[in-house]
Order: structure tokens, then C-alpha cells, then sequence
């Protein structure tokens, strides 16, 4: 006769340990991590397999693998924790005492354009806060369910049950080119932009621009002359020579210093958005950090 065990009998104790495991890829780290013994967490996780009736994690190669079951438990786990340390938490929050670290993946573009404000409004009204930018390379998302950020600025569609998005602005699409260029000063047709040179920002393969997307959409091809992986470094490139670069309006503020700006024949933006996950939705420091964010940005969108 298999034995039932009443799943009322997990506590918010035994799913912290849980997903401690689940990050930590080990019993004893986990221990170590919590302050309690091995035993303690070999315990609760054998007492997890009954209420769940799944083994949660097995050893392959040295290393512990969490079920497809666990992935699913651990998910929800996080969520449960972390409603009830917001149910917990003071209801007022003020930034001045916010001390923590919080971690924001983006790119080259929102490092240049965004990211500098953010510091200094920190600095004024949050001092203590502890910022980290890391690079999102076309996984912010994973970066996001794994905890390595707790906030991903950019460029990015993709949506799912665990992500809430919100949009800042959207920018056009201009080209660069030398002062020299035949085609400098002038509109461009689109069989002009389409017969010139072009550098193209291939972002590592790990993201397309809009205006490619849209040319694709027409049939339509550019001549490349060039791919480089970020935009930095754009206007050295494009100087002296008969190349032309397609960047988004405002970065070209940022990186066509000596360059010639045209409106790019291919109608299209893109659409800078802040993502984050279910499990930060309702902590206090990271909806003021996402509210100071949109504001900045909604302000410079009305200036600009």
C-alpha cells in the first residue's frame, strides 16, 4: 500500500530549501548556503519526493539534475516565497534606505543611452543601492529566470507566462554616412539605399534589426560590405569611406559624431522595453527601480 503524505505538511521553510538545492546543484552547499546540516536538507528533500511523488533531482555525472517535475515545483516555489516575503515585508518603501544589489542585463545601446541617467538618479535619490550592469547577449531572459538579473532592458519580443514587459519608447532608423558620401545631404530612395554599401550590425547573431526584418518582409536584400557585432566603434568605420550604416535614430546622436544623418527608406522602429519576471513583480525596490526607469525615459521621449 503506498503511503500518503499530506501536502498541506510543506511549510515555506521546506520550499526555500528546495530551490536552494535546485540553484545550488548540491546538498551540501545547500546546507552551507541555509546554516543547517546535510542531513537536515536530505531530509526535507526526501520528504518533498513523497508529497510530490517525483524524485526531483538525480545524479548524472557528478552533478545533481533537477526533473522536469522539479523544474515545474521550483518555479511555482519561488513565486509562493516570494509573495509572502512581500506580504511580509513594511508596506512603505523608501529608496534612501534601499541598500541591496540590483542587476540590470542590457546592450551596447541602452549602456550608451540609458544606463548613465539611471546612475545618476541612483546616486541622488537610492545612494545605497548597489548597481550592476551586465551584458544580455541575447539571453536576457534566461538571465532573468536564472537570477543572474533582475531587470533586462532592450530591444526584446519575447513574451511567456513568467515575464511582464513594459514599453519605454520606440526610435526610427537613420543611416551614417562619411560628409563626403555622393549620397550625403540628400533623401534616400529606396533603390538608393539599397545599391550603397553597408556595415551591418549583426548584434552576434543573437538579435535582428526591425528595418532587416521589413526588407525581408519586401524580398528585398542589402549589399554588405561588412558585418561587425556591436555598434561601437561605428562612426571610425564609417568615416573616409563609402559605407553606410543603418542604426536607430538616437544611438546615431551617440555614435555619429562627424557624420552625415539620413532618413532611412525602410519604414520601420524598434521598440525599447523594460522585462521582468513574475518573481520580482512585487517587490517594492524593483517596482520604484522600474518606475524611475519609465519615467526618465517617458520625459526624454516627450523632449526628444
Amino acid at each position: 500500500m503506498t503511503m500518503q503524505v499530506d501536502p498541506m505538511g510543506v511549510d515555506f521553510r521546506a520550499l526555500q530549501v528546495l530551490v536552494c538545492v535546485h540553484q545550488l546543484r548540491s546538498f551540501t552547499r545547500a546546507a552551507e548556503e541555509l546554516g543547517v546540516n546535510q542531513s537536515a536538507v536530505s531530509y526535507t528533500i526526501n520528504k518533498l519526493r513523497q508529497v510530490f511523488q517525483d524524485p526531483l533531482f538525480i545524479r548524472q555525472a557528478r552533478r545533481l539534475q533537477a526533473t522536469a517535475r522539479c523544474e515545474d515545483i521550483v518555479q511555482q516555489a519561488k513565486r509562493l516565497t516570494t509573495e509572502f516575503r512581500q506580504l511580509a515585508a513594511p508596506p512603505d518603501f523608501d529608496p534612501a534606505m534601499a541598500s541591496q544589489k540590483f542587476t540590470i542585463a542590457c546592450n551596447f545601446y541602452e549602456r550608451v543611452l540609458i544606463i548613465p541617467e539611471i546612475v545618476h538618479t541612483l546616486k541622488r535619490d537610492a545612494p545605497n543601492l548597489e548597481l550592476e550592469i551586465i551584458d544580455a547577449s541575447g539571453i536576457g531572459h534566461e538571465r532573468l529566470l536564472r537570477n543572474e538579473a533582475d531587470l533586462l532592458i532592450g530591444p526584446f519580443e519575447k513574451s511567456g507566462p513568467h515575464f511582464y514587459r513594459r514599453d519605454l519608447y520606440q526610435d526610427r532608423y537613420v543611416c551614417l554616412l562619411d560628409p563626403a558620401h555622393p549620397k550625403a545631404g540628400e533623401p534616400l530612395s529606396l533603390d538608393d539605399y539599397l545599391g550603397l554599401d553597408h556595415v551591418l550590425v549583426t548584434y552576434g547573431g543573437q538579435w535582428r534589426s526591425r528595418y532587416l526584418i521589413e526588407l525581408e518582409r519586401m524580398g528585398k536584400d542589402l549589399k554588405v560590405a561588412l558585418r561587425v557585432p556591436s555598434p561601437a566603434g561605428l562612426e571610425r568605420l564609417v568615416s573616409g569611406s563609402d559605407l553606410v550604416a543603418t542604426v536607430p535614430e538616437r544611438l546615431s546622436k551617440a555614435v555619429g559624431a562627424g557624420l552625415q544623418v539620413v532618413d532611412c527608406p525602410v519604414h520601420t522602429s524598434v521598440t525599447i522595453g523594460l522585462v521582468w519576471t513574475t518573481l520580482n513583480h512585487r517587490f517594492p525596490v524593483h517596482m520604484w527601480v522600474r518606475d524611475m526607469i519609465y519615467r526618465l525615459n517617458s520625459r526624454t521621449s516627450k523632449e526628444g
